[in-house]
């Protein structure tokens, strides 16, 4: 058996830490999906409650078979879990990664956790694993999401149409976002800028 791309990490800054997410999240992820209802968001993969453990046990399975290494978020302050992020279709041929699945109690949204989450990730990602290419996907209509991905410095591929089924049923287009070794370096600058700024 070969050695997955990406091995089990937990990754550490500015009060933010990311580590690998098991069964023993189950409990947390379920109180911090519940901070702001989450799953009722139509354009999010937030778990519904009652679905914490399969959620849980598909990132597992997925882990396994190569495709997505997933994290839980915990933030050091509290010592809470508070949202989950992944790495997902993962191609070590092409020493490409994306960076998704990703979901935040609504008491920490728009704070430092998500900018401090996406370098480490991004980091670890470029200068640790060597990929040349970092993506994102998002439904077309979170916004949202879209403003985050291209505050990081990625840019927009495109948009595939007719793409992915939402959880209410109704079939999304997908925008698609990258960003290229070559790019990383500016856009490494700019985040620590945007951390290093009073808050």
């Amino acid at each position: 058996m070969t050695q997955a791309f990406i091995q089990p990490v937990t990754l550490t800054e500015n009060g933010v830490q990311l580590e690998p997410l098991g069964l023993e999240h189950e409990e947390s992820l379920r109180t911090a999906a519940a901070d702001g209802e989450l799953w009722r968001l139509r354009v999010t993969s937030v778990p519904e409650p009652e679905h914490t453990r399969a959620y849980i046990e598909t990132a597992l399975r997925m882990r396994a078979e190569g495709s997505r290494f997933a994290f839980a978020v915990r933030d050091l302050s509290t010592d809470r879990i508070v949202g989950s992020t992944s790495y997902h279709d993962i191609l070590p041929a092409l020493q490409r990664v994306e960076i998704g699945y990703t979901w935040y109690a609504q008491s920490v949204q728009r704070t430092h956790v998500n900018t401090t989450c996406k370098l480490l990730m991004m980091r670890h990602a470029f200068e640790t694993l060597n990929c040349r290419v970092v993506g994102w996907r998002t439904d077309n209509f979170n916004f949202a999401s879209q403003r985050a991905i291209e505050r990081l410095g990625a840019k927009k591929d495109g948009v595939i149409r007719g793409h992915a089924l939402r959880r209410d049923g109704t079939i999304r287009d997908t925008v698609m976002y990258s960003m290229t070794a070559g790019e990383w370096p500016e856009a490494k600058a700019q985040l620590l800028y945007l951390l290093n700024r009073p808050r």
